[in-house]
């Protein structure tokens, strides 16, 4: 938002100059980006007028012009611009002046001729950056005549960064009420005046946009003169807010739009062809906008259209076909609420952004239209001329927001700002920032006006407080409480200890975003449960993640780019899928929906050599046992490795056959180990095999409470057995039946030889494995020690087909 200094004083009082109130701004939340002093130092600078000019005799760009500079003195001066002819007015720095930037004005002789000062662009006056030429003057102006006084110099140009709950200050009139609050003044809005109906014409409105659209107002006026220049006055406020003066017509509407907040447009009346509708575009409408470009639309847009074709982009810009020209007599003035969604977004699809699309995206105030219509009307008919018609006003009320009171207690005020702030302190700010307040128990009933879309609960009333009693004026104190220290659980690891751990054997932490593309889960075979974004950052972040793993490898793979051969990663995160409810009704959105489920979780990658490079061991390639044994010192961390399983069966088809598993905690599956498919590693272009470990947090975090034990009194008892048994059956499925079948009576079972080979059928495999046998109430005989020996035989023979060897 940009605005004249000037401009701001005449609609406020402010006892302050212009660093104090740029400060009070800044503190107040409406920070000032950018603060330009204008026509500062303009001393010796006159109003002139060029009374002859003739071709330099010694230069084809120079002209030496005969300037009168008021009081019959006629001065001599050759200038260079190439806009410089007799007739017009234009600025004089005589000599003796300095101008901005440290220019001083003497007498010169340029190519053999003398000059005696200086006609000046807008830039070298330091009013603006235009440098093409002479700032020419209006011609009622008068020679002599200060520029300065003329002009209503000095100024500031004020440029504020607002936040987006702050429309209401992009026109001057809200702005002036934060200023009148927070400098104990009031505003002085303009009057607001009806115009006079002197025409009949008319022109139906037909909302067809529901809510998007709720309120349209419009009127024809007709017989303006199109030749017509904006005053002055108005010109230089556009100027000075960054905007230029273009014609009668355009300048009105865009000097409404900064005065009041309420964009405006002005359509070529005669070109119109019955009632002027708003609707939703069609699909693959087009429409030739204002600046010459193309725009593709969708039924996301609101139009303003007649009955044969489209006219303009609601809120966003107009169209070309239907624009006022230097020919436009009779004009259709709109003044119009568009619901901020239905705009939001609509200007960067067109690859634009505009002044109206910035205000309607953010909410203007729907009572603004007819207020702003009239205001346009008067400028323009004391400008322009012309005959207004009668304000035709087309409206859904029902779809208009309703301002409702909001409660605001007094001793919650004091809680949360550390201060008291006294009662009628509180009613002024409230009275000056145009809102209506109430007495009530306890408090005040506080009723926001119809600008401020952002006053919906007590904090909000508590933060205008805030900012415009000054948060210099709220003491510092520090936090004062007592904290109740959080009890770690023994029964749980902390996650920080399993990083540490992690970290201690060669891992390093990736933290990767939650969102990833649903192309690349597509490629990973992860297609169902998802849960996808209902406004994504971008097309490559538009679904939840339901693994860590993707994201992980991505990372790999943009450390394998930069020359890192061996890389080992893992994060602790959550993933996320669909709920039970949406499972079962898929077209359920999400919002409208349960949460979705969110799982912590655990995972690793690594590839490369299975250790760093060193001398005292041979460099091997890191492979499926290695990635198994770091599984296993976390699993042994939390002290019940037997309750934890291995299988080789139900893989998901991202791991690569008998190079992979299923990891179990007390038989239910919790994750999955083992190297990538070869075909997704070819897919994700890896280049290697890569290793993973996937799985849910909880299960790993577990840990067994310490119990005090005796130390056995009496002696164990070891029987090595052997077993001939089927190539398929896993040790886990071996350990967890002697572990049923024997009970408490096994101490420990070991595993200490595999052989495959002669002397056993193909497709067998010989297991040696020590019992290590011990009872808590007595010593173990051998007949005790024998009989356990063939109990586990027995069951071994009957589940896992197994058969004693010899």
């Amino acid at each position: 938002m940009k605005f004249s200094e000037n401009w701001l004083r005449e609609l406020v009082e402010v006892n302050a100059d212009r660093a104090a109130l740029a400060h009070a701004l800044t503190m107040a939340g409406l920070e000032v980006e950018e603060l330009t002093p204008l026509g500062e130092g303009l001393d010796g600078v006159v109003v002139a007028q060029i009374v002859a000019a003739e071709k330099h005799p010694e230069a084809d760009r120079l002209q030496v012009c005969k300037v009168d500079a008021g009081n019959g003195e006629i001065l001599q001066i050759v200038c260079g611009a190439p806009n410089a002819r007799v007739g017009i007015k234009v600025p004089l720095a005589k000599v003796g002046a300095n101008l901005p930037g440290g220019v001083a004005i003497k007498a010169a002789k340029l190519r053999g001729v003398e000059s005696f000062g200086m006609l000046c662009s807008a830039k070298e006056l330091g009013l603006d950056a235009d440098a093409s030429g002479l700032l020419e003057l209006p011609s009622e102006a008068t020679v002599g005549q200060s520029l300065a006084e003329y002009l209503h110099l000095p100024d500031a140009s004020f440029e504020l960064k607002l936040t987006p709950n702050r429309p209401d200050c992009l026109g001057l009139v809200g702005l002036a009420h934060d200023v009148a609050a927070l400098f104990g003044s009031a505003v002085k809005v303009p009057a607001q005046n009806t115009a006079s109906v002197t025409s009949d014409a008319r022109r139906g409105i037909r909302l067809e946009a529901g809510k998007d659209a709720p309120r349209y107002l419009g009127r024809v006026i007709e017989g303006i003169d199109p030749g017509a220049r904006a005053p002055l006055w108005m010109a230089e406020r556009l100027r000075r807010a960054g905007l230029r003066s273009i014609s009668a017509v355009v300048d009105v509407t865009s000097y409404v739009m900064l005065e009041l907040g309420q964009p405006m447009h002005a359509f070529d009346n005669d070109v119109l062809q019955g009632d002027v509708v708003v609707r939703h575009a069609t699909a693959g409408e087009a429409l030739k906008l204002l600046d010459g470009s193309e725009a593709k639309l969708d039924s996301s847009f609101v139009l303003i259209a007649d009955e044969h074709k489209a006219l303009a982009v609601a809120g966003v810009m107009g169209g070309f076909d239907s624009r006022v020209t230097d020919a436009t007599r009779n004009i259709f003035l709109e003044s119009a609420h568009f619901a901020p969604a239905a705009i939001m977004g609509r200007a960067r699809k067109l690859g634009m952004h505009t002044d109206a699309s910035h205000r309607f995206e953010r909410g203007v105030d729907p009572e603004l239209p007819l207020r702003a219509l009239e205001r346009a009307t008067e400028l323009l008919l004391s400008i322009a001329g012309g005959s207004a018609g009668h304000v035709l006003v087309a409206e859904n009320l029902a779809d208009l927001p309703i301002p409702s009171a909001v409660m605001l207690r007094r001793d919650r005020l004091r809680r949360v700002l550390g201060v008291g702030v006294a009662d009628t302190e509180v009613v002024r700010i409230f009275t000056a920032l145009g809102m209506h307040i109430t007495p009530a128990d306890g408090g005040w009933e506080v009723t926001a006006p119809s600008s401020r879309f952002d006053i919906e609960r007590e904090e909000d009333l508590i933060e205008e407080v805030a900012r415009i009693f000054g948060y210099d004026n709220i003491p510092t104190h520090t936090p004062a409480g007592a904290l109740t220290l959080a009890v770690e659980p023994e029964a749980r690891i902390g996650e920080l200890a399993l990083r540490e751990q992690l970290a201690a054997r060669g891992y390093y932490e990736a933290v990767n975003l939650s969102f990833v593309s649903a192309e690349l889960l597509t490629r990973w075979h992860f297609n169902e449960n998802l849960v996808p974004l209902a406004n994504p950052l971008s097309a490559d972040l538009a679904v939840m993640r339901p693994s860590l793993l993707p994201g992980l490898i991505e990372a790999l793979r943009h450390n394998r780019a930069r020359q890192q051969d061996r890389v080992r990663l893992f994060e602790v995160a959550r993933v996320f899928q669909q709920c039970a409810s949406q499972r079962k009704d898929p077209g359920t959105s999400q919002q409208a929906g349960d949460p979705p489920v969110e799982t912590p979780s655990l995972a690793i990658v690594a590839c490369g050599s299975a250790r760093a490079e060193q001398w005292g061991e041979a460099s091997r390639p890191l492979d499926f046992h290695d990635v198994k044994g770091d599984l296993d010192a976390l699993i042994a961390w939390g002290g019940e490795p037997q309750r934890w399983s291995v299988h080789d069966n139900d893989l998901p088809d991202w791991l690569h056959p008998g190079r992979a598993a299923r990891v179990a905690r007390d038989g239910k599956t919790v994750g999955y180990l083992g190297a990538l498919h070869p075909q997704l590693a070819k897919v994700l272009d890896l280049g290697t095999d890569v290793h993973v470990l996937e799985l849910a947090l909880e299960p790993l975090l577990a840990r067994r409470l310490p119990q005090a034990q005796t130390v056995p009194r009496f002696p164990a008892v070891r029987r090595d057995i052997a077993v001939d048994l089927p190539e398929d059956v896993s040790w886990s499925r071996i350990e967890q039946t002697i572990r049923e079948t024997l009970g408490e009576r096994l101490s420990a079972l070991r595993l200490f030889d595999r052989y495959s080979g002669r002397g056993v059928e193909l497709g067998r495999k010989s297991l040696a494995m020590g019992l290590i046998l011990q009872d808590a109430s007595r010593t173990l005989t051998d007949d005790d020690a024998d009989r356990c020996v063939r109990e586990a035989i027995a069951a071994l023979e009957q589940t896992c087909k197994a058969k004693l060897r010899g």
